[in-house]
């Protein structure tokens, strides 16, 4: 099967030249200012749209195996592929715990089988998924797993996350750690700011995410373990960050569209506003956006994570933890950030595409002769609305209902095969 994509705006180098692009057998075979339609299987006519190396999303949630009546590692990689993405890192909130070889066949079985974009699925960093007690054989899983992570439980013991990153730097892999310090948290769902006060909710403080990413900064340091933050929220996370990386340690982070875009103002009470860590302050929100800036935030994930209708239908006090977010990242992203002139087209394709590659030794990011064809084909005039109904996800939690958005993903191809079309 070959396909052509005819004069695309090329995401090459880091600016965009308009080329044709010939893919055949899972590759990018020519690339050139002119292709002859002759002998081509598909065509593709994209003139006036941006050809980018198909997005990464370094933190989804698939709940497969386990709990598949949130979603299913089929529905979510459709999402993705919606989405833009051709590959995902899946967190290891399943079931089986994804800590031993066994336990991570049990994932990797399902996404040989269902998915329709490249999964790659992490390890726990201790067994159970505890966030204490046993860590796990990082040198047994190191050719599976992406990397590792307790993701939902911060590592309670540093004595724990000291060994696991010595154990983890020797496998040569990284370390992605969701950072909470669990004696902080006092039973708070909300961030503990105006919005927590006056209608009065239970709150989140600052201090438990930025306490153990200073712990961690300081274990990494000693260590040298490729260290990477998951869901950076506070203003103190950021400066943190910013520092550790002047100081040598090798650090990485990053945050989620919806803590670029909204604060705690932006709160009503209702589930789809609920997800840990939760959405700060607006001095928080300006403080991420500055780290996007100067590069102290290295990319941008969703924290893609699907529940029932049931489950979030409780309000802000009663619901899970958790939205979904692939569908809607780009435009999200596109419309606020770029269209706005904050930042260039190349710097949030960089943070989705490249930066993700590069931090976790993936495959892919360029557009040239004899890479992966791994490509996601951007309309950005194409005005829409966030309608969940319309989602391939089976979550349909999302703060951005109703949205208006400019700038939607209309083609991905992956390994060479087109797995989402809506031109």
């Amino acid at each position: 099967m070959t396909t052509l994509i005819k004069g695309a705006l090329c995401y090459i180098g880091d600016g965009f030249q308009q080329m044709d692009v010939l893919i055949k057998d899972g590759k990018i075979d020519t690339l050139s200012t002119s292709i002859s339609k002759n002998g081509v299987d598909a065509v593709i006519i994209a003139q006036d749209k941006y050809l980018v190396p198909g997005f990464v999303d370094v933190h989804v949630h698939l709940r497969q195996p386990g709990f598949s009546y949130k979603e299913t590692i089929k529905t979510g990689t459709l999402a993705a592929a919606a989405g833009g993405y051709t590959a995902v890192c899946s967190m290891p909130n399943v079931n089986p715990v994804p800590d031993s070889l066994e336990g991570i066949k049990a994932q990797t079985d399902i996404i040989d089988r269902d998915a329709v974009i490249n999964v790659y699925p992490f390890a726990s960093i201790t067994k159970g998924r505890q966030g204490k007690g046993e860590t796990v054989d990082f040198n047994a899983l190191k050719d599976i797993a992406v990397g590792f992570s307790d993701d939902g439980t911060g590592v309670q013991d540093d004595d724990v996350m000291l060994k696991a990153m010595t154990e983890c730097e020797k496998a040569g892999k990284i370390i992605s750690a969701h950072c909470e310090v669990n004696s902080l948290l006092h039973g708070g769902y909300i961030h503990d700011g105006e919005y927590c006060k006056e209608h009065h909710h239970k709150g989140i403080c600052s201090a438990s995410e930025y306490e153990q990413i200073e712990r961690d900064c300081r274990l990494a340091k000693k260590t040298g373990v490729h260290y990477h933050v998951c869901h950076i929220s506070t203003k103190e996370s950021v400066d943190i960050i910013r520092k550790a990386k002047a100081g040598g340690v090798n650090v990485t982070c990053e945050t989620g569209p919806h803590y670029l875009t909204m604060c705690d103002k932006d709160l009503q009470e209702d589930g789809r506003f609920k997800m840990n860590p939760p959405l700060r302050s607006e001095q928080d929100k300006q403080a991420l956006l500055q780290g996007v800036l100067d590069g102290t935030i290295d990319v941008i994930a969703t924290d893609h994570a699907p529940h029932s209708q049931e489950e979030k239908s409780k309000g802000l006090a009663g619901s899970a933890m958790g939205v979904v977010g692939l569908e809607t990242a780009f435009g999200v992203l596109y419309t606020k950030l770029v269209k706005t002139g904050f930042i260039p087209l190349t710097k949030l394709i960089g943070m989705m595409s490249v930066k993700p590659r590069q931090i976790f030794d993936l495959p892919g990011g360029k557009i040239a002769e004899g890479e992966v064809a791994d490509l996601a084909l951007l309309d950005l005039d194409k005005k829409w609305s966030v309608n969940p109904d319309e989602f391939l996800s089976m979550g349909r939690a999302t703060p951005f209902e109703g949205w208006q958005l400019c700038g939607k993903n209309v083609l991905t191809v992956c390994k060479g095969e087109i797995v989402y079309e809506a031109l």
